[in-house]
């Protein structure tokens, strides 16, 4: 990692001198000053933020990364991180980087070199090697539905694979023992961790889940819609239907309607987070409640706390299990 040092000994000066710089102090000429920036650009000098906002007693923002700003999940979850900053006078900075490394890193390091020293990830796709180097530069920066190793104090996360065990375990007490899964084909860790809990649930219960009777396909309305004619045209048998997200479970739900069927008499549904839409489905959709809310909270309070080089509050929690809630979508099968 290039130091204050290292830039002082390559422009010719003193420490001091890129101190003032970095600090937008007085007594360095425009010249100078270009010189030393210059340099520090081509070494990828980056400061240590959390210093920088101690030394200068100011704190005033905090970025969120997100896939995708459109998705009602994700807009919830970025909602209540502002409301939270809102309420302690802290801007926020909201991007996107759309499940992609590339636009991921670009986002980070835009937040990095507006002085960004708190920040909430939501990353999915960059390796934890690079993830571990970015908490070098931001001591704020904290994961949401993530757990690195090495940063498990700044981790805020999901067990998503015990959420599909819920989910399955309630369908077998409903009476149903014939299950199809609809599945993100989003390569990240998410999908495979819930397909992995509906499998484990239905092993304990004697229980085939064969390739044919999963799908995969974009997790969105759409997605859910081609995934369930998918298992349909394959001539799969199910009673139940597990779904990756409530967006997939509200497509499939929608389709199959359209082929005629009736939910919950023919097929039983579940979806998993318990977006608004899950509510306004028609019928309403069983599903797993995502703690959207607590879970942004803890993770922007403890990147403030990091930040602000405080203590963190040990009774923050991290590890999160999602909970079911039951409505109209699921029937007990006699």
């Amino acid at each position: 990692m290039v130091t204050i040092k290292d830039i002082a000994k390559a422009a010719n000066v003193s420490q001091a001198t890129v101190s003032r710089v970095i600090n937008n102090g007085p007594k360095v000429g425009p010249a100078k000053r270009a010189h030393v920036q210059r340099i520090m650009d081509e070494l990828g000098y980056r400061p240590n933020l959390a210093a920088r906002a101690f030394v200068t007693n100011k704190f005033t923002s905090l970025g969120v990364l997100v896939p995708e700003i459109l998705d009602p999940f994700m807009a919830t979850f970025a909602h209540h991180i502002e409301k939270l900053c809102q309420s302690m006078g802290l801007q926020t900075f909201i991007t996107s980087g759309h499940n992609d490394v590339t636009k991921e890193k670009l986002a980070i390091e835009h937040l990095l070199d507006h002085r960004v020293s708190a920040m909430v990830l939501h990353s999915k796709v960059i390796s934890d090697e690079d993830l571990l180097k970015y908490s070098e530069l931001c001591p704020g920066l904290v994961l949401i539905n993530r757990l690195v190793p090495g940063l498990e104090e700044r981790c805020v996360w999901l067990d998503n694979r015990m959420g599909s065990e819920l989910v399955v375990e309630y369908l077998f007490s409903m009476g149903h023992r014939e299950f199809a899964y609809i599945n993100s084909d989003f390569e990240i860790d998410d999908p495979q961790l819930r397909l992995k809990g509906v499998k484990s649930c239905l092993t304990r219960h004697n229980v085939k889940l064969p390739n044919s009777a999963i799908a995969y396909a974009p997790p969105f309305h759409e997605g859910g819609a081609q995934a369930v004619e998918s298992l349909m045209a394959r001539g799969t048998k199910f009673t139940a239907l597990v779904t990756y997200n409530d967006a997939m479970a509200v497509g499939a739900m929608n389709f199959m309607l359209d082929q005629g069927m009736h939910i919950p008499r023919d097929v039983s549904v579940v979806g998993f987070d318990d977006v608004v839409y899950a509510r306004d489905a028609r019928p309403q959709l069983t599903t797993m409640r995502y703690p959207i809310s607590m879970m942004a909270q803890a993770a922007a309070t403890i990147a403030i706390q990091s930040a602000q080089q405080q203590t963190i509050d040990p009774t923050i929690q991290r590890k999160y299990t999602p909970s079911l809630i039951r409505r109209q979508s699921v029937i007990e099968r006699m």
